[in-house]
């Protein structure tokens, strides 16, 4: 191998594994060093929602959970309710 195919075959590596880390988002900074981009696609977006949705769903359930009061007036609702003849 001559010094020529030599540097055609470096430059030629170097840049797939330029083209492989932008794909996945990888981007350099004037310093050299090395973040990632995150990019907003249908799936995350879809995910952040979902995760949103239950946080929503968990805030109700504590709620419910550390309420005493309601929960005492609850219980009392239910048994009025099975305390009722059938009609």
């Amino acid at each position: 191998m001559g010094p020529f195919e030599m540097v055609v075959g470096i430059v030629l590596i170097v840049t797939i594994g330029s083209i492989v880390r932008a794909k996945h988002g990888i981007r350099r900074d004037h310093k050299g060093g090395e973040y990632f981009v995150a990019t907003d696609n249908a799936e995350t977006k879809a995910l952040q929602s979902e995760i949103r949705a239950l946080k929503d769903r968990i805030q109700v359930l504590e709620r419910i959970a550390t309420d005493h009061n309601r929960a005492v007036t609850l219980d009392e609702e239910i048994e009025k309710l099975r305390d009722r003849s059938p009609s």
